[in-house]
């Protein structure tokens, strides 16, 4: 895994170990089409990557130009590989890593009064919560006005065109794995 533009264009992220059963990354070319969905450059964003695994997401956003990106995971070993990836680029003042469930980060989060204009969600597929996070993110509030949400979630969990004021603005599938982006009109 490599971050795929930006400052750290190139850089290596560390990854799983090969017996993990809980960390899954987002492909580099998976990464790579969400981000030219997205628009290539995020400058002046502030990001929140749930779920976040190694990380890979929320420290892209910041290679691509965004001011701050907090990466919300509760695993240890994710939570480890988020502090390195964050170490090894460098980008420990621009990145915060909260060790949460996601549902009480959101909590917590909300009643801070941080607001995000890109939010990543990359649950297991095995948790089928693609409802219960947008439900998350609209109860506390931590969506700016404008902002997106992008949902990597297994193919055979259907997505809803709308829930909780959000509407699905674009879908793509990538073999097992759908990323399906949601706005509040």
């Amino acid at each position: 895994m490599r971050i795929v533009a930006g400052s750290a264009k190139g850089r290596a992220l560390a990854g799983p170990k090969a017996t993990s059963k809980h960390i899954r990354p987002t492909a580099d070319r998976v990464r790579e089409t969400i981000f030219n969905v997205l628009g290539q450059w995020l400058e002046g964003q502030k990001v929140l990557d749930l779920y976040a695994g190694t990380g890979a997401l929320g420290l892209e956003s910041v290679s691509r130009g965004a001011t701050r990106a907090v990466l919300v995971d509760s695993d240890r070993e994710a939570l480890s590989l988020c502090r390195t990836n964050t170490e090894t680029l460098d980008f420990g003042a621009r990145v915060d890593i909260l060790a949460q469930p996601v549902e009480r980060a959101l909590e917590v989060l909300g009643r801070r009064g941080d607001r995000f204009e890109l939010i990543f969600a990359d649950p297991p597929y095995a948790a089928r919560v693609v409802e219960t996070v947008l439900e998350g993110i609209a109860r506390n509030k931590v969506l700016a006005p404008g902002g997106m949400v992008v949902v990597e979630h297994d193919k055979r969990e259907a997505a809803p065109e709308s829930h909780e004021g959000f509407e699905r603005v674009d879908q793509r599938r990538f073999g097992d794995t759908l990323v399906s982006l949601f706005r509040i009109p």
